[in-house]
């Protein structure tokens, strides 16, 4: 991960509006490799001796502000999938105990 740590933050920056892109499209497969190469250029600034400058930190924030927004896209949809298993599980009970009364008669 080479570079200065404003181009490298630029990057992240990329990877995170790409990442809120694919969140709200739901394409949680290519969020966890967008998330893992930003995790990287994040992680080689962090290791760095000298602290972060203003112009730095502003790139932070938004990356932190992007991220922020990025995991509310996948929890709801998470909470969608949850409640699309809830309600299939809920219609298999039913017919079960449907089918089960049917046969009684």
């Amino acid at each position: 991960m080479s570079g200065s740590p404003p181009r490298i933050l630029e990057r992240a920056l990329q990877l995170s509006l790409e990442l809120l892109s694919v969140a709200e499209s739901g394409d949680v497969q290519a969020a966890v490799h967008l998330d893992a190469e930003r995790l990287g250029l994040l992680n080689s600034i962090r290791t760095r001796l000298t602290p972060v400058g203003a112009d730095e930190h502003l790139l932070l924030q938004k990356i932190i502000e992007l991220n922020d927004r990025a995991i509310g896209f996948l929890e709801h949809r998470r909470r969608i999938k949850a409640r699309e298993i809830d309600t299939a599980a809920l219609g298999r009970r039913a017919t079960v105990a449907y089918s089960a009364t049917r046969l009684q008669r």
